[in-house]
């Protein structure tokens, strides 16, 4: 009877391993730079080539290892973070399964030279898959070097699941990013086929670290949080109070500097914005949480990019008592700051002078755009009759009047009319929005968007990913009007936006666009659903925070919304207003009458 069962090869053992362990070129830099601040570097270079299929290469001034740690460290499950069981409840380093070396050994042609403080000369080892290890003398500084060379070269069926140069590329730029900025104390460069991405040396704090790396205009909109309870710590940085983003791609989390996926930690961070951010952004943060070994578990995927929390709801209190209170901190400074504004008095006029000559205009500059203004809508009689009341509540031709008579505004942002068949409270921002929709989206569907050119051209800085996504869609985005140019390494330039978009921040919107984009939110291979919803995210952009000065606005808001082809609804399926019949007021307010009477009463008897 044969046998059916047998123990596999080291080398397929080591191969299947790295299927979890190393499933991209990223998580091959991820894993060697771990190992190094593990080591205990004070300055890391990482060498890239196409996107790390061809060459990865991380040198370190750690402490080395001497020639039989060396050779174990290939063993797989060999290790120097743990001892027993016990230890993996109280892990504090980066690495401790003992997996990563051999398992990125296993699929590519691998060499490893070390040195320590204590040797003469160094170690070299090179591994070309199952082959036996090449061991030599070398020399070298102080540290480690490891080289990964034509990755899954000896497994085609994981390499032909690897994304374009471009996107790896992006995917391992911006790991290094987030490494570099957990440990500012170290010096990092980052070289992709021979050109500098960046290099940052020791920086005294994580602020000047994200200036470094990110640029200035990303650290504008960033605060320092250091808040600590019952042994939890929260630091690293945060947006300032109505500073968000459409997506969370700008949301990065920490726990003890390792970058995580934690949901619980998404989710404190949202709530605490919740009274800081309109409905539908994400905040901006660097969110450091340092907590006991113990009270935490890395151990729970292979990538250790989810973490499980022993006392969760401690976890999420702290985050979302130390955000609070200083974003309500800030906004009170902010409040302060503006009550405290005062005008200049004019200055005293001395016993016997002449009186001053009254103040002259202040004289402002233009500013660089004139951006041309909506065209007015048409007043024009419902365009879909049968999505509104029958007795329509504007007037057509030959009436001076209209139907709907404007009472008042509820809560600052509602509008009161008393209609023939009751009353109406009209939402000002979804009437603006559904306004703006339909107008955009209508624009979009002509054969020549109209633009405006921009006497000054705002700059974009995107993250390698964000760079990527924006280059393979300049001709997506310059069929919405818009007229980008690369102007150097992950650099672009808006000479031209079209007429319809009124911000005076361009590019926020470009990076929103980009934002959905990258989470599948629009497919611009959908023209038609793309254009749509292009439409939809700028009409939620520029109707925010809408709100009418005057009796006339109202009424000019109201007829615009009912010239609509829909303005029951605003652009994200929400009733733009809502009516409250005669009949229905009176069974409310349990009047007395018969079904006659009542329906006399709507009919305005």
């Amino acid at each position: 009877m044969s046998n059916k069962i047998f123990k596999l090869p080291d080398v397929v053992a080591n191969q299947i391993a790295a299927g979890e362990v190393v499933e991209r070129p990223v998580a091959v830099v991820k894993e060697l730079i771990e190992n190094a601040l593990d080591a205990g570097a004070k300055s890391v270079e990482i060498q890239f080539e196409r996107g790390g299929k061809a060459l990865i290469r991380i040198l370190d001034d750690g402490e080395g290892m001497s020639r039989e740690d060396a050779l174990m460290a290939l063993q797989r499950h060999a290790t120097s973070k743990i001892r027993n069981v016990e230890d993996i409840l109280r892990i504090s380093s980066f690495g401790f399964r003992g997996e990563a070396l051999p398992s990125i050994a296993s699929v590519s042609k691998f060499s490893l030279r070390t040195r320590t403080a204590e040797s003469s000369g160094g170690t070299e080892i090179r591994v070309n898959v199952d082959q036996k290890p090449i061991v030599a003398d070398c020399g070298m500084p102080t540290g480690t070097e490891i080289c990964v060379a034509n990755l899954f070269h000896n497994v085609p069926a994981r390499r032909k699941f690897l994304k374009t140069d471009r996107t790896e590329s992006a995917h391992i730029i911006q790991v290094c990013r987030l490494l570099a900025v957990a440990h500012p104390e170290v010096a990092f460069s980052l070289v992709e086929d021979g050109h500098e991405i960046f290099r940052t040396p020791a920086c005294p704090d994580r602020m000047q670290r994200v200036r470094e790396i990110f640029g200035k205009r990303r650290t504008e909109d960033l605060m320092p949080v250091d808040y600590e309870r019952d042994g939890f710590r929260l630091n690293g940085l945060v947006g300032r109070p109505g500073t968000g983003r459409s997506t969370r791609s700008e949301m990065v989390t920490y726990v003890n500097l390792r970058p995580v996926d934690s949901r619980l930690l998404n989710y404190a961070l949202i709530e605490s914005y919740h009274r800081f951010l309109p409905r539908g952004r994400y905040p901006v943060a660097f969110l450091f949480v340092a907590v006991p070994p113990e009270e935490v578990d890395v151990n729970v995927h292979p990538t250790k990019r989810e973490v499980r929390f022993r006392n969760e709801p401690l976890v999420r209190s702290t985050v979302m008592i130390g955000l609070t209170e200083l974003l309500t901190a800030q906004s009170r400074k902010a409040l302060q700051r503006a009550e405290t504004v005062e005008p200049l008095a004019p200055p005293a006029e001395a016993e016997g002078a002449e009186p001053a000559a009254p103040p002259r205009p202040a004289v402002f500059p233009k500013t660089p755009v004139a951006r041309s203004p909506f065209p007015t809508i048409p007043e024009k009689p419902y365009a879909n009759p049968s999505v509104v009341p029958s007795t329509g509540v504007f007037p057509g031709k030959g009436q001076d009047k209209p139907i709907w008579r404007f009472c008042g505004i509820f809560r600052n942002q509602f509008g009161l009319f008393e209609g023939p068949d009751g009353l109406i409270l009209l939402n000002a921002r979804a009437a603006r929005e559904r306004i703006l929709f339909e107008r955009i989206e209508a624009s979009l569907a002509g054969e020549k968007i109209p633009r405006q050119p921009l006497l000054i051209p705002p700059m974009m800085e995107l993250s390698p990913l964000d760079a990527g996504i924006l280059e393979d869609q300049i001709g997506f985005l310059d069929g919405m009007g818009f007229g980008i140019e690369p102007f150097g390494r992950h650099l672009f330039r808006i000479r031209s936006v079209p007429v319809w978009l009124q911000s005076d921040s361009p590019e926020a919107f470009v990076e929103d666009i980009v934002n959905r984009i990258r989470e599948r939110g629009i497919r611009t291979e959908s023209t038609g659903t793309a254009r749509s919803l292009v439409a939809r995210l700028a009409a939620i952009r520029e109707a925010r925070g809408f709100n009418p000065a005057s009796q006339g606005e109202w009424e000019a808001t109201a007829r615009h919304l009912l010239a609509c082809e829909n303005p029951l609804l605003d652009g994200r399926g929400k009733p733009s207003f809502i009516e409250l019949r005669h009949a229905e007021i009176s069974r409310r307010l349990m009047l007395e009458g018969t079904a006659e009477e009542l329906e006399g009463l709507d009919r305005g008897h």
